[in-house]
């Protein structure tokens, strides 16, 4: 069984996971509104990943005969600037999101919550891959510059995710 805090927190983290499902998600639209269909699919992808991971922390608290309490969701930006700049924030949110994952396995650690700890090690394996691919990404934008057509191949690049 959960404890309150773990609990508490666990809650959290589902609503810190559907922020970040709808963050992407915004900038999916951003990007289709800049005609970047690569960058639109790459964040649109993300942000169905990151509402399962909200979903796998809703299950868990359920598996563990916790109680879900589902919190407010604050409404992402609308615009966001440059490819540049926003895989940069990209960046910036999986770092903070990482943190998040960490301070978890922390109180786990605390609560002697062996179960909490394997199921987070799942989550920091992942934010591990989420911020190597969100810098790769940064890494390359800046590499392009301003060239026009090698931020277009870039993009193009980026929307093969879920085809390979």
């Amino acid at each position: 069984m959960l404890s309150n805090a773990l609990q508490k927190a666990l809650n959290e983290q589902i609503k810190n996971e559907l922020y970040s499902s709808y963050l992407y998600l915004a900038m999916s639209a951003h990007f289709e509104a800049a005609s970047f269909p690569g960058f639109a699919k790459w964040t649109r992808i993300q942000s169905n990943e990151e509402l399962e991971h909200g979903m796998k922390f809703f299950d868990f608290i359920n598996d563990r005969d916790g109680r879900v309490g589902l919190l407010a969701i604050d409404a992402p930006p609308v615009e966001f600037g440059t490819p540049l700049e926003v895989f940069k924030m990209v960046l910036e949110h999986e770092v903070k999101v990482t943190g998040t994952i960490h301070r978890l396995y922390e109180l786990a650690l605390k609560e002697n919550d062996y179960p909490t700890q394997v199921m987070l090690h799942w989550f920091i394996d992942e934010q591990v891959e989420e911020e190597k691919n969100a810098t790769a990404i940064v890494d390359q934008l800046q590499m392009a510059d301003d060239h026009k057509g090698l931020l277009l191949n870039i993009d193009h690049h980026v929307g093969k995710r879920g085809a390979e």
